[in-house]
Order: C-alpha cells, then sequence, then structure tokens
C-alpha cells in the first residue's frame, strides 16, 4: 500500500513515550528521520528519551502530559506544532491495569482504568483529528493487546475490556479516515517487556486463565514494527503469526473456542 506520510519528513507525538514501547518507538522514527514529540506523564523520563534523541542528531522535545487531562493533549499538540510547524504522526499509547477476579475489581478502578486507557484515546482524537483532516494527512498508532483480540483476560477485565474496545475504536477509525487521507495502524501487543507492571494494582486472589503461549519481545523490536506498519500503512500490528493463528480457530468454531479456553483456568 502507499503510505499516507513519510516518516523522513514527518513529525510525530507519542503518548506514554518516556519509556517501553513509546520510547522504542520514539528512537525508531527518529532514526528513520522523524522529529518526535516525546510525552509521557513522568516528565522527567520523557526528558530522557527526547534527550537520548538529540544525542543521535535527531530532532525532539519532550512534554508532560497526562491523558486524563484535555489541556495537556492540546498542549502535547501545540508543543509540536511550535516546535516543529506540524503533527503527522499520532501514537496513543498509555495503559493501566487492575488484576483480580471480576467480582473483586470495584467501580473506582474501572473508571480510572476506562478513563486513562480508553478515554485518553477519545480525548486525542478530539485535539488532533480536526488538525489531522484539514491538512489531508497523518497516520494514528493505537495501543491495543492481544487481550483484545482474544479472550483470555478475565483476571484484569477492565484492561482486556478497553483493550477489545480500542481494536474496535481503530478498525472503524480506519474505514472513516482513509478516505480523508489518514492511516491507522493498531499495535496488538503479547509478551513484551515493559514498565506496564508498574501501573498494576491487585484485588485480591487472582485465577489465571490461559494464555496463549508467545514469545516474549524486547521494546526495541516493537518499535522497528510500529515504524514499518507506519510506512507501509498497514493496520493490525502483532508480534507473532500464533496470535493469527488463534483468531482462525476463534473465528472457525467461537462456542468451542470459549469452551475450550474455560477449561483451561489455573
Amino acid at each position: 500500500m502507499t503510505a499516507f506520510v513519510d516518516i523522513s519528513a514527518s513529525a510525530a507525538v507519542i503518548t506514554g513515550a518516556g519509556s517501553g514501547i513509546g520510547r522504542a518507538t520514539a528512537l525508531s522514527l527518529a532514526r528513520r528521520g522523524c522529529r518526535v514529540v516525546v510525552s509521557d506523564i513522568d516528565g522527567e523520563r520523557a526528558q530522557s528519551v527526547a534527550e537520548e534523541i538529540c544525542a543521535t542528531g535527531a530532532a525532539a522535545r519532550a512534554i508532560a502530559c497526562d491523558v486524563t487531562q484535555s489541556v495537556d493533549l492540546a498542549a502535547l499538540r501545540d508543543c509540536a506544532l511550535d516546535a516543529f510547524g506540524q503533527v503527522d504522526i499520532v501514537m496513543n499509547n498509555v495503559g493501566v491495569l487492575a488484576v483480580g477476579l471480576p467480582e473483586a475489581i470495584p467501580l473506582e478502578a474501572w473508571q480510572r482504568i476506562i478513563d486513562i486507557n480508553l478515554l485518553g484515546i477519545v480525548r486525542s482524537n478530539l485535539v488532533f483529528l480536526p488538525l489531522l483532516m484539514a491538512q489531508g494527512r497523518g497516520h494514528i498508532v493505537n495501543t491495543a493487546s492481544t487481550a483484545g483480540l482474544l479472550p483470555y483476560g478475565f483476571d484484569r477485565l477492565p484492561y482486556t475490556t478497553t483493550k477489545h474496545a480500542i481494536v474496535g475504536m481503530s478498525e472503524s477509525l480506519a474505514l472513516y479516515l482513509r478516505p480523508h487521507g489518514i492511516g491507522v495502524s493498531c499495535l496488538c501487543p503479547a509478551g513484551v517487556m515493559t514498565n506496564i507492571v508498574e501501573q498494576i494494582t491487585f484485588y485480591g486472589e487472582v485465577a489465571t486463565p490461559r494464555a496463549p503461549s508467545l514469545p516474549i519481545v524486547p521494546p526495541t523490536a516493537w518499535g522497528e514494527l510500529v515504524a514499518d506498519a507506519i510506512a507501509d500503512d498497514r493496520f493490525l500490528v502483532l508480534t507473532a503469526p500464533e496470535v493469527l493463528d488463534e483468531l482462525r480457530e476463534r473465528a472457525h468454531d467461537p462456542d468451542g473456542y470459549v469452551v475450550r479456553r474455560s477449561e483451561n483456568v489455573g
């Protein structure tokens, strides 16, 4: 496919870019000539990544950004416009988890996770879509999860629910935005070594569902996968073909698939 943006002539904004997949993507895009605004709720981490990029001779800025605050996302947009005069790539890459049995996770945990994981992207859309549509070009990357594709995450139900919603949102946005010259990619990580464990809250005892057996992939590899997906205008970004095998199995026999999964609960 023909890419909607030329990475080497683009400016990107990335949330949750102070570590993990966001950091790796910022570095990968910068290596390809993209100018990057690194944002994170931890401003010091964002600054560290921006300095790492600048040390290579590429251009970067840093800004603290809380995706639950529309004013912070507007400031992120304005930072990119002030520094680079444009925004072409928007990566929404923030996620938190609550882990526990479905009946043990309280409403306030659901509200917090929905506000961050899902409504954070909604706020981003409200800030950045008018800009991208007015210029008639761009690319959006939304980070979901294999837990948003496959039914195994009952031990992290609010996270799983938001990630399913992000997949659906991304698919529908892709249909809407392609005619406007804007591409959409949806990341569905599995077995990626990140610091998301810092964002986990545990509630009571945990029963572990059977998750697909997938390789552990370092964030550096994900950064290149994301950059490739933008360059190639690819929608679904996975780390392993085994995920597609699971999706085919579920599509072939949805009822049997759920039954088999329920028989493998630890």
